[in-house]
């Protein structure tokens, strides 16, 4: 009779055991909010990402600020993301490394895109917004002794731009248009970005097209003053960067793109709404000097790709014989997490 009360005893201990585990296991899934984990991130911690280490191309430019603040902050991360960047001498640079396969996802502004949608030696898709043309963030400037003084001295001059059918070339051409200032006897001066300054003050070109931080520096070292600013007319608000993959790197890593999307649409919130954040980062990896960080004006930030607006890119191109065909901005625009 004792025997039967222990063995009871020692079930009635088991049951009561198995129903303590339950109950915390329990606990600790349906507590996942409770510790700062919503489902989406519990969903993304990097299981099921086809390829969780993600090669980024990018240029070393202000409009890089909400994707360092993703790898600094640890929303990458979140996402079962190691993303290692790969900087590009260019725009078209970093195209080039995507289309190698040096990396997945290439940083550029957006016309080599659509350049090379349309002569076909590559099929990209846009799978990320980056940045537009922004209030005082692009100009064209001059110098004190230079003949320049308004935008209707521009015609016939030498203006400074990186190179022709990028966003310098298109943007200080419809500038120009806008206007009625011609064009066609103006003398390119092909010049990388770090040297306009210093080309700008011995007298090797009369104006060139900058965008900050080039602007703010420029006005230190060289006395350099905007001429006419771009957010104006026909290129008011333009989109101006982007990130892009080939259509068959997006085919086959949806998972790995979505998390990528995610976690740049966080870091795009946080970039906008609070300065203080993208400032030290802009000094770390953009190079620039603290002072330089505080005075400049930084471009506007957007991580959703929206097909209306990024249809003025390939309008321009076509416009100004960029390109020979008219391209529809859907047929280009991948997948986005979140829509």
């Amino acid at each position: 009779m004792f025997g039967i009360a222990r063995r009871s005893g020692r079930v009635r201990a088991r049951h009561t055991a198995l129903a303590l585990a339950t109950a915390t296991v329990v606990t600790v899934v349906t507590g996942c909010g409770a510790l700062g984990m919503d489902s989406s991130n519990a969903a993304s911690s990097g299981s099921g990402l086809e390829k969780p280490t993600l090669k980024v191309s990018i240029l070393p430019t202000t409009d890089l600020a909400p994707f360092w603040l993703a790898q600094d902050n640890g929303y990458f991360k979140a996402e079962g993301l190691s993303v290692d960047s790969i900087v590009a001498a260019s725009g078209q640079a970093s195209l080039t490394k995507s289309i190698s396969g040096e990396a997945d996802i290439a940083f550029s502004t957006y016309p080599p895109f659509f350049t090379a949608k349309s002569t076909g030696a590559a099929d990209m898709q846009l799978v990320a917004d980056a940045t537009s043309v922004n209030a005082k963030s692009n100009a064209i400037v001059t110098v004190p002794n230079s003949p320049v003084k308004t935008i209707f001295d521009l015609a016939g001059r030498k203006i400074a731009i990186t190179a022709k059918n990028t966003a310098s070339d298109l943007l200080t051409r419809s500038v120009m248009q806008d206007h009625g200032v011609s064009f066609d006897k103006v003398k390119w001066v092909l010049i990388p970005l770090p040297n306009i300054a210093a080309a700008l003050q011995q007298g090797e070109a009369d104006a060139a097209y900058l965008p900050e931080p080039y602007i703010t520096q420029a006005a230190k070292t060289a006395g350099a003053i905007p001429v006419i600013d771009i957010n104006t007319g026909a290129t008011q608000d333009f989109p101006l960067t982007g990130y892009g993959a080939t259509r068959k790197w997006v085919r086959d890593n949806p998972k790995t793109l979505a998390a990528f999307q995610r976690a740049m649409q966080k870091a795009t919130h946080d970039a906008t709404n609070d300065r203080a954040k993208v400032e030290p980062l802009l000094v770390r990896f953009a190079k620039i000097d603290e002072d330089t960080a505080k005075l400049l004006t930084l471009p506007g930030y957007g991580s959703v790709l929206d097909s209306r607006r990024l249809q003025r890119v390939p309008d321009l191109l076509l416009q100004l014989g960029a390109i020979k065909d008219s391209i529809d901005v859907n047929s280009m625009i991948g997948p986005q997490a979140g829509r």
